[in-house]
């Protein structure tokens, strides 16, 4: 017998040096983005702000961010991998000092915005350094697998960590974190150099008109998407100048990029029926996706649960993305896309209708299977649906990888945004739905509300003599208790909608795995774009 080869050490090293670079990387922009937006409530008093003030943090970091990578793209291109790992490393590492000057509220927002910018190299230099390490038979499938897997880290990794931080200084001991985390990927950028590619002059002048269009149509509706909610959608005249503002930018750079020989986004390929169908899946994904991050997490938040009491929880949920992602780069094979999608959509589904039977006395003991399931299933659907994308459009040619992008980042970024704003929406509308029907039943004469109201009002007998102010008072408390179970069964409602999609998406998905295989026996059969 021939004797296998072993593998070269020095090969095995550096590769692992190149992950855990990439894995530093990916968490130093994740938890910068993710430690203010899981912590307004705690910082508020520091900043001097009220909640709905504090928001504008949120705002304030996605209206640059959600568009940069779209010119990060060239600029990479035209000034080397070299220059702009350095400049972005920097970049972030000045973004990052800023945060110990903040001491108000203003002075924040102005941060957030700057770190905005300054973050978006990160998570394009981490998604590098990920493929680095892999051979080239490999990136398509491990590298990017691993590399969505560590975009999942950081926001349990956040809930882990906050309260002792908060603890420590506020605002200024969220972001002393950030600045090390800075500071420690500041020599990666230099010691483990990434693979260069040759340069060449891309960038026109036309793209930067395009490109700051983009950007202040994305930022706009980025804006909308995370403020809307709080001053709500009908009721304050900005957001509807800043939608109208974001359609006209947006409008403008189809009309330029429709009249381009070589466009910054090919706009015919974007609305082509294969893009339009990838890109409705990936919206799909990121609606189903946030209800972890946007019903889950507001649900224990009404239910008073604090980081120490979830932490358990949160461990769960960061392992099982590991294990999601570890899982899907053993499944990153050539025909096991679908089998994978339909892996994900059912365990998302199984895990929020699981989600939707919660009450008042739900602690998150009886969550850990259904959260770690949602946690596994979004590890795993999106690399095989990235992996396919960024074939697509690496066979049409190196032009359209930007415009690939383009489509990726708006339904990541914008379409995370859209699942939290549409599900924050939806519950509001359900809790009044509930409110009204709970308030209708109760009536003062009915001998189970007036027992009701005498044991809320007993705690405060000894306090108030008064009969007449002592019912009020437990009156009121039962209004309190009513709210409360209104707002339970709200996010039950937003639990098992987003079951119900998860379960729509499934569904569509078999019936096109289904009419492909009768493709094959019959070549009469046009089959479906898939998924």
């Amino acid at each position: 017998m021939n004797a296998v080869a072993a593998p070269d050490p020095m090969r095995i090293g550096k590769s692992a040096l190149y992950i855990g670079g990439s894995v530093l990387l990916f968490l130093t922009q994740g938890l910068g983005m993710n430690l203010a937006s899981a912590n307004l409530a705690q910082v508020q008093g520091s900043l001097s702000a009220t909640s709905v003030e504090a928001a504008w943090l949120a705002a304030a970091y996605m209206a640059p961010n959600v568009s940069l990578s779209a010119a990060l793209v060239k600029i990479r291109a035209q000034y080397g991998l070299r220059r702009f790992a350095e400049i972005g490393i920097v970049g972030f590492v000045i973004a990052s000092l800023m945060n110990v000057f903040v001491s108000d509220l203003h002075s924040a927002v102005v941060v957030r915005f700057i770190s905005g910018i300054a973050a978006a190299p990160m998570s394009t230099l981490g998604f590098l350094y990920m493929l680095e390490a892999f051979p080239p038979a490999r990136k398509l499938t491990v590298g990017i697998a691993l590399a969505l897997t560590c975009t999942t880290l950081a926001a349990p990794i956040t809930r882990l960590i906050s309260p002792e931080l908060i603890e420590i200084g506020q605002w200024h001991g969220l972001y002393t974190l950030e600045m090390a985390l800075a500071l420690m990927a500041l020599p990666i950028i230099y010691l483990l150099p990434l693979t260069p590619v040759p340069h060449a002059k891309v960038i026109q002048r036309t793209d930067i008109l395009s490109y700051l269009l983009l950007a202040v149509g994305f930022g706009c509706v980025a804006v909308v998407l995370v403020m809307g909610r709080l001053y709500w959608w009908f009721e304050a005249p900005w957001l509807g100048m800043l939608l109208a503002l974001s359609v006209v930018t947006l409008t403008a750079v189809i009309l330029i990029e429709l009249s381009r020989e070589q466009p910054l986004i090919d706009i015919r390929w974007l609305a082509s029926r294969e893009i339009v169908h990838f890109a409705a899946v990936l919206l799909i994904f990121r609606l189903v996706a946030s209800e972890q991050s946007a019903i889950a997490t507001n649900f224990y938040q009404l239910l008073g649960l604090q980081y120490d009491q979830l932490a358990t929880l949160y461990w769960i949920i960061l392992a099982a993305s590991v294990g999601g992602g570890l899982l899907c780069a053993a499944l990153m094979k050539p025909g096991h896309a679908d089998i994978v999608h339909v892996l994900a959509l059912s365990m998302l589904a199984a895990g929020a209708y699981m989600d939707s039977h919660a009450t008042s006395l739900t602690r998150p003991e009886q969550m850990y299977a259904s959260q770690a399931l949602v946690a596994a299933g979004t590890a795993l659907f999106l690399p095989p649906a990235m992996a396919r994308g960024f074939t697509a459009a690496l066979a049409k040619g190196p032009s359209y990888i930007l415009s690939f992008i383009v489509v990726f980042l708006f339904t990541q970024s914008i379409g995370g945004l859209m699942g939290s704003a549409a599900f924050g929406t939806f519950v509001t509308l359900r809790e009044k739905f509930h409110a009204n029907i709970l308030a209708e039943q109760i009536v003062l004469s009915n001998p189970l509300v007036a027992q009701r109201i005498g044991q809320l009002s007993g705690a405060y007998a000894k306090a108030i003599g008064d009969r007449a102010l002592l019912n009020g008072e437990g009156v009121a408390l039962l209004g309190q208790t009513i709210t409360r179970e209104a707002n339970i069964l709200a996010y039950n409602d937003a639990f098992l909608l987003a079951a119900i999609i998860a379960l729509f998406a499934l569904a569509v998905l078999l019936i096109q795995i289904a009419v492909k295989r009768l493709a094959r026996h019959d070549p009469d059969i046009v089959p479906a774009a898939t998924s």
